[in-house]
């Protein structure tokens, strides 16, 4: 049997979608697995649909729930956050879900200093812990590669999970997006419990001036290094799913979106076969 690559798709990457149809796109193309989102106006979560009919949904459906993306600032944990957690968490044990994602501070505004920011981080994993054992819960951190964010590498977020004796309720989001932006080439395989892909193809961008807006499915004219990153982390272990998040209108309002993502598909299982027997040569 053919050692593919698992796609699976975050709900960005369909968003005018209702969710009955989103399902159905997801049964269509072969995927069994999908991430919901919490930051999407007029469609669940933000629409109020209860986290029940998500579940029944999803399995009629036969798709796993990743996780809920996101909680947003998390390293600064204070009430405000506390509550969002514990409301994320409690939506996600009753539709399903498996994990929640954690974003961090991504502000120009934020004048922490490196010290502070790690306290912050540590402090908030200590926090979240609990919370994530009542709910059998993952906490999956999302490291930002730009500039501004306040947990922009992937060995920051180690740290801080080690310090906080975090290993047993915390893994990796590798975003190939993020990882390209930050400029740190370690991936941690074994500590990788989710793949985030989308691509950038326009040429004239700079690193340092890219943005979610820029993010298309992935294709040939990748710019990014998806396939090679893909690859790496195949290599060294990692046999869970890539997700799709793009950010373009163009894409994620697209008409033609499911052809769209079967040829991104093909395209990365090819070229990662391709690569597979490079190697092996």
């Amino acid at each position: 049997m053919r050692d593919v690559q698992q796609f699976s798709l975050n709900r960005m990457s369909a968003p005018k979608l209702g969710f009955p149809e989103y399902v159905a796109l997801c049964q269509r193309l072969g995927i069994d697995a999908i991430e919901i989102r919490n930051d999407l106006p007029g469609i669940e979560i933000t629409d109020g649909t209860p986290a029940a009919q998500i579940r029944t949904a999803c399995v009629a459906g036969g798709l796993t729930i990743l996780s809920i993306n996101a909680l947003q600032r998390f390293e600064q944990f204070d009430a405000t956050r506390m509550s969002e957690a514990v409301a994320l968490a409690r939506y996600a044990a009753d539709c399903g879900a498996k994990a929640l994602v954690l974003c961090p501070t991504n502000s120009l505004l934020d004048k922490r200093t490196p010290g502070e920011r790690h306290a912050d981080l540590v402090a908030a994993l200590t926090q979240l812990k609990p919370i994530l054992d009542d709910h059998g819960l993952l906490g999956l951190v999302e490291t930002l590669g730009f500039e501004e964010c306040a947990l922009r590498r992937k060995s920051d977020a180690v740290k801080g999970i080690d310090d906080a004796a975090g290993e047993r309720h915390f893994k990796l989001v590798h975003d190939t997006f993020h990882h390209h932006l930050a400029g740190e080439d370690i991936f941690y395989p074994d500590l990788t419990g989710l793949v985030h892909i989308s691509g950038v193809e326009t040429s004239e961008l700079k690193v340092d001036e890219m943005r979610d807006a820029h993010r298309v499915l992935v294709g040939r004219d990748d710019r990014l290094g998806n396939v090679r990153q893909l690859a790496v982390l195949r290599a060294r272990g990692y046999r869970g799913y890539a997700s799709y998040e793009p950010f373009v209108d163009e894409i994620v309002q697209a008409s033609d979106i499911e052809q769209r993502l079967a040829a991104s598909m093909s395209y990365i299982r090819d070229a990662l076969e391709a690569a597979s027997l490079r190697e092996a040569a």
